[in-house]
């Protein structure tokens, strides 16, 4: 029923983060990206899911989708939650040592520091398996040494430092396995290129190279050999959150529209009274709660503990989000016609940004992929 029904708290939790987003208009300008960020921050919003011993909040993914879900409904989607607290926070502190705990998790809740996250390779994609980042032992220090690149890694320039997948080999078997490092900005070899982006964000987009970044041996998040373990418990919240991403993205677009199809009017009669116009928007308002109601069931199942059950919701919340952000948006810019595509409306930009709810963290094709095969048990295709 939790998962159905929102608390009294999550309520109030709601109502507080869409109150504080109100009175901070949308900018694309990076400082005031910065002072939204720390001034939720401040509030408790931004750490709400880490752990109280370390300056978090004690609650859940549950509750921090909901703040991102509300700041983007409110036309201020932060793109760094998804990354900062819900990937590298959750990382650290289920498999951090206490002194790696202690050391980042209080100031990523604060919001004095930021971590992003490198997965994604140039011939990897969606395939982690595939991983060519390799990390091999000094045998005379034990610092580690990694090697390889990553492209579209978000907000690399704001980060102190970046959560880096790579791959060890395991003594027993020469297979490599992924494990995860933290890679501080100005470590020698570590170097960002910004990659031009047709989207209109303030979090840019980095290519990264690592020419033999040494590492001491501290740099290791977790049990080297825990492999997929530690790395898909930072996924699993990555697809919730990036499904209140296009959730609170899609929602804003629908209250721009609902606003315009209210006010506009022609033949003395509103727009928003023709079912043409009304239908489509009544359509996509209950494809985005469908989509809610999908990723609450999969923060609920993470927060509970069921990494397998939250993986199979995840999945699904980030691909029915996606479809809903999409339909949303374009059926927007659709109401408002000629409106929809100038900048004094603000909506033309999200037909580019809605895309990164399809595409990213996973592509919609690959979680079809999963879903077919995990799901329905039928013969995997690749």
């Amino acid at each position: 029923m939790t998962t159905l029904i929102e608390s009294n708290e999550h309520k109030s939790l709601r109502a507080a983060v869409s109150a504080f987003a109100q009175t901070h208009p949308h900018s694309l300008n990076a400082e005031d990206n910065t002072r939204l960020w720390q001034a939720a921050a401040k509030l408790g919003y931004i750490g709400v899911n880490l752990p109280e011993a370390y300056g978090g909040g004690g609650a859940g993914i549950t509750e921090l989708s909901l703040v991102l879900e509300e700041l983007g409904a409110a036309g201020n989607p932060l793109l760094m939650m998804i990354v900062s607290p819900a990937i590298c926070g959750t990382v650290i502190a289920r498999f951090g040592t206490e002194d790696q705990k202690r050391e980042w998790l209080p100031p990523l809740a604060d919001g004095t520091r930021l971590m992003a996250f490198g997965i994604t390779e140039p011939d990897a994609g969606s395939n982690s398996h595939r991983i060519t980042t390799t990390a091999r032992r000094d045998a005379v220090t034990g610092d580690w040494i990694l090697t390889g690149r990553k492209v579209f890694v978000s907000g690399v320039d704001l980060a102190d430092a970046t959560l880096i997948v790579g791959r060890t080999e395991d003594a027993r078997t020469g297979k490599l396995k992924p494990c995860l490092f933290i890679v501080p900005r100005d470590a020698p070899g570590f170097e960002r290129r910004a990659i031009d982006m047709e989207l209109n964000a303030v979090e840019r987009q980095f290519e990264l190279t690592l020419d033999d970044v040494r590492l001491p041996a501290d740099a290791l998040v977790g049990d080297e050999d825990a492999g997929l373990l530690q790395l898909f418990a930072g996924l699993n919240p990555e697809r919730v959150m990036t499904a209140a991403f296009g959730i609170g993205m899609g929602r804003y677009a629908l209250s721009r529209a609902l606003e315009y199809a209210r006010e506009r009017t022609v033949w003395k009669t509103p727009i928003g009274a023709h079912q043409a116009i009304a239908h489509p928007l009544a359509q996509a308002h209950i494809d985005l709660e469908l989509a809610r109601l999908m990723m609450q069931k999969a923060a609920h199942l993470y927060d509970a503990g069921d990494d397998v059950g939250a993986g199979e919701a995840a999945n699904m919340a980030k691909y029915a989000a996606g479809e809903a952000c999409v339909k949303a948006v374009d059926q927007a810019v659709h109401t408002l016609g000629g409106n929809g595509l100038t900048r004094e409306f603000g909506l033309a930009r999200l037909i580019t940004a809605s895309r990164v709810a399809r595409i990213a963290p996973v592509s919609r094709e690959m979680i079809l992929n999963y879903v077919s095969h995990q799901t329905l048990g039928l013969p995997k295709s690749y």
